[in-house]
């Protein structure tokens, strides 16, 4: 029936939805809640009123031939988000993503068998944390041990070529690309030329990238 589930259609879980049936995917919506499951109906593939927590009910639903299910059950469900997990693994469902309001909430999610727990409050704060503190830093994901980021690029850069800055050995981030109002530069040339207002993407230690923000 579709290569996506989400259930749960808080603000969260509709967002999520909503935004895998505009990258063309094939998403299934469930929620208890048929106001919110018609609110999302015209933007999925399906869109059904179901209880999670309910062992054969799940079955019907033949999750487990989903590339992934996200389990987006709110804060006022933790009981039903832990439930709806475990129901899933045991159905053999190959990929389950969950929400968690805590981390004891994460903990107890990774240990009945979720494969990746993510808390959108935290990292939504996180985000913005790191945004007041660093303006210049866009935008940042975390790869292990280095960082992507775009950063705003620095006055002093303009007018100069990246083999001119030689910004890996100075700074010790690699630019991947380079944003501009009307295109991007991907794998840009050491001998492209840095224009005011162009968005680097980099990717170095938060060290290094902090290093870069703090000349804009």
């Amino acid at each position: 029936m579709g290569q996506f589930a989400v259930i749960g259609l808080g603000q969260f879980g509709m967002s999520v939805a909503r935004h895998l049936a505009r990258q063309g995917e094939s998403v299934m919506a469930v929620d208890l809640d048929q106001e919110l499951v018609d609110d999302v109906a015209g933007d999925v593939d399906v869109a059904l009123r179901a209880d999670a927590t309910d062992e054969r009910t799940l079955s019907e639903l033949e999750l487990d031939t989903m590339a992934c299910v996200v389990v987006a059950i709110g804060a006022n469900s933790i009981e039903a988000s832990v439930l709806t997990t475990a129901l899933l693994r045991q159905l053999g469902v190959p990929r389950i993503v969950a929400r968690a309001m805590s981390d004891l909430h994460a903990r107890v999610l990774r240990a009945i068998g979720a494969d990746e727990v993510i808390n959108p409050e935290e990292e939504m704060g996180r985000r913005l944390a790191a945004r007041l503190s660093e303006p210049s830093i866009l935008e940042q994901l975390e790869l292990g041990d280095s960082n992507l980021a775009e950063v705003e690029a620095p006055e002093a850069f303009t007018g100069k070529t990246l083999a001119e800055l030689d910004i890996r050995n100075k700074y010790g981030v690699s630019v991947m690309a380079i944003q501009r109002k009307d295109q991007v530069i991907a794998n840009p040339q050491a001998t492209e030329l840095i224009r005011s207002g162009d968005i680097l993407v980099i990717v170095g230690s938060v060290a290094s990238i902090r290093r870069i923000a703090a000349l804009a």
